[in-house]
């Protein structure tokens, strides 16, 4: 199994409490079927040009690209960046996630000569550690790329899933993004479909229930579930 952790050490209550929770989102949502795309580049794509906003401004873009016949490795990657921004000007940044498109193009092209089969050849922490020296692709744009793309199982970590579990006890506010990432890598088999649904479960309760500044906790699936039973 690939993995990639320090900090939280595999605890066996962690491990019952975390799959509580993930029975209890899957019972009262279903399956999610995340990351919606026609294959694995346009998930890398998309993966950065969610980067700060919402994901309904991510399908615009993605859609001029398409419209241009340029959701192809080597098209995107010989496009002039004034091009490229202007049809990625709905997922907002448009010069800035041009620029980080780009960089992240000429890695992958002269990588991987654009080739997902390569990329997907090279093991979890290696690839992390790549994706993360590319200018502009963060902990979690790389996590998202090795789950959704890749199919390697590193779980993605985002304020959704920050906001889910700091208000539940789990984790202190201020945990960082590699912290909050161990929760899951050290205490859950390494399954690529467990996490896909696990992080887009905690996506649906936030959209419902875990609301940034109001939430609606009356018939949360998640009542009840408090951190003492996870931390030690």
């Amino acid at each position: 199994m690939e993995r990639m952790t320090s900090g939280y050490k595999k605890n066996a209550a962690r491990t019952k409490t975390l799959f509580r929770i993930y029975r209890k989102l899957y019972a009262r949502f279903g399956p999610q079927g995340w990351w919606p795309a026609d294959g694995a580049f346009e998930v890398m794509v998309g993966a950065i040009l969610t980067q700060n906003t919402a994901w309904s401004n991510v399908e615009k873009a993605i859609a001029n690209l398409k419209g241009e016949n340029a959701m192809r490795p080597a098209r995107m990657a010989g496009m002039p960046h004034r091009k490229l921004a202007a049809l990625i000007k709905p997922s907002g940044f448009f010069n800035v996630k041009a620029a980080r498109l780009r960089n992240f193009l000429r890695f992958y092209m002269k990588r991987f000569d654009g080739d997902i089969r390569a990329l997907k050849r090279v093991p979890l922490d290696g690839l992390r550690k790549e994706l993360l020296s590319v200018n502009g692709i963060g902990k979690e744009t790389a996590d998202s790329i090795l789950l959704y793309a890749a199919g390697k199982p590193s779980f993605v970590v985002d304020a959704y899933t920050k906001r889910v579990f700091s208000r539940h006890g789990f984790v202190p506010e201020e945990a960082g993004y590699d912290a909050l990432r161990d929760v899951f890598m050290k205490n859950l088999p390494a399954r690529t479909g467990l996490f896909k649904e696990y992080h887009a479960l905690l996506v649906a309760l936030c959209k419902r229930h875990c609301l940034s500044r109001k939430p609606v906790c009356r018939g949360c699936p998640l009542s009840g579930i408090k951190g003492h039973s996870f931390r030690g």
